[in-house]
């Protein structure tokens, strides 16, 4: 393996995607179509690449290639364990003896990757913790600290980056505050002062991604604008034509978000959790009395929630698509 950066799409990362493939597929789990290439060079039909000249570096391989050497040679020396499975118990919410039917709900989430830091031996020239210590917010928690050691949260992100009004980047803040209550309830670690969601579409642009990221720029509804020329290829685009090539600078800082975890942040993230667990038990326990399924869940359409949601050929308020019949 290459432990020098960049790394080559072929045969450094190339490797590593086959191999992900092949677990992946023992799981059940195949790439979405026309995204990521399967075949070697030993393939001689198409399938659903553009042609017999395998394998392809197709959008999927082309942002795990830019993810890498961007994040990668600032992100591996501070790794301390990844795919991280957190466990906790917290009271339910207007918990009624005899109605609710528990006392305690668990919560669970796997983090991709938990860093450990030393402050006196942290690298000054390591892009992430620029990142961090630039952020006031993080700085106090971080002077306040009674060690030496700290830690951050790293969630990936296969998506672009999402409009600051959107549920989405509130649900992402709300993620990682909770991420770092779980990390507290363990003996051996040490206080999470922040999350970072790494949104890695934005270092390689769909034609989707930009349309969006337009959108956004016309209604000032994101929090990392461009600027000169960037700004000027992207509103100069068009639908059809090829895909503006915007600066290093821009694609890296919309790819990161980082997010303090203080304690007020944390509690205000557990309580919006507490609300939604408590709006489940009250839907759960209403479908028990023999309410039917579309009168006691509230639907909350949109493509995203449609498209994985089993009751969507009978909703009542479906967003629009080409549903077709499943069995749930």
């Amino acid at each position: 393996m290459n432990q020098r950066f960049p790394w080559v799409w072929d045969p450094d990362i190339r490797n590593i995607e086959l191999e992900i493939d092949r677990r992946l597929r023992t799981k059940g789990l195949y790439p979405t179509p026309r995204v990521f290439c399967p075949y070697t060079s030993t393939t001689y039909t198409r399938g659903l690449c553009p042609d017999t000249n395998h394998p392809h570096k197709l959008i999927a391989s082309r942002r795990a290639e830019a993810a890498i050497n961007t994040w990668a040679p600032y992100l591996f020396p501070l790794v301390h364990e990844a795919e991280v499975r957190l466990q906790g118990i917290r009271n339910m919410p207007n918990y009624r003896s005899g109605h609710s039917r528990c006392n305690y709900f668990g919560i669970t989430g796997i983090v991709d990757v938990i860093t450990s830091v030393n402050l006196l031996n942290a690298n000054p020239g390591n892009l992430i913790l620029h990142y961090i210590q630039g952020n006031n917010a993080i700085q106090d928690i971080i002077n306040n600290l009674s060690t030496d050691e700290y830690e951050i949260i790293i969630d990936y992100k296969g998506m672009r980056r999402p409009p600051i009004q959107s549920d989405l980047w509130q649900y992402h803040e709300w993620q990682v505050h909770t991420y770092a209550w779980l990390r507290s309830q363990q003996i051996q670690s040490n206080v999470v002062v922040a999350g970072i969601v790494f949104y890695l579409n934005e270092l390689v642009f769909s034609n989707s991604d930009i349309i969006e990221l337009k959108a956004d720029i016309i209604s000032h509804s994101t929090d990392i604008m461009p600027q000169g020329l960037d700004l000027q290829r992207i509103q100069n685009w068009a639908r059809g034509s090829t895909i503006p090539r915007l600066t290093g600078p821009l694609k890296e800082a919309r790819s990161i978000r980082i997010i303090p975890c203080n304690t007020a942040n944390i509690n205000n993230s557990l309580q919006q959790f507490e609300h939604v667990v408590n709006d489940i038990e009250n839907c759960v326990l209403t479908e028990m009395q023999g309410r039917d399924i579309p009168s006691v869940w509230r639907p909350i359409p949109n493509q995203r929630n449609c498209t994985v949601c089993d009751f969507k050929t009978f909703c009542s308020n479906p967003a629009p698509g080409p549903y077709n019949p499943t069995v749930p």
